[in-house]
């Protein structure tokens, strides 16, 4: 990449910030997709939260997975983290 481009706001090779999906909650848990954004992909990924003991905790979950809608990597995301919660449940905040 050639300076200027870095001066000038040019891609930096890293994902795009992920831009959040309409939250759902499974088992007490709050899902929030927010899929990378990586050029003609987005790559899935979720925030798992849940208030444990007055405390909200907090899993960000990643995927290599890349699809090459949005709505199909927020749908992902979704069905990945309700995996993820049924395999560990509250054992994913340890």
């Amino acid at each position: 990449m050639s300076i200027l481009s870095r001066l000038f706001g040019g891609n930096s090779g890293k994902p795009k910030a992920a831009e959040e999906a309409a939250a759902e909650t499974y088992e007490g848990f709050r899902i929030v997709p927010t899929p990378m954004d990586e050029g003609a992909t987005y790559r899935v990924c979720a925030r798992i939260e849940k208030e444990v003991g007055g405390e909200t905790k907090s899993h960000t979950l990643i995927r290599s997975d890349t699809l090459p809608g949005r709505e199909e990597a927020v749908a992902a995301s979704i069905r990945k983290a309700k995996q993820l919660i049924d395999e560990r449940g509250e054992r994913l905040f340890d």
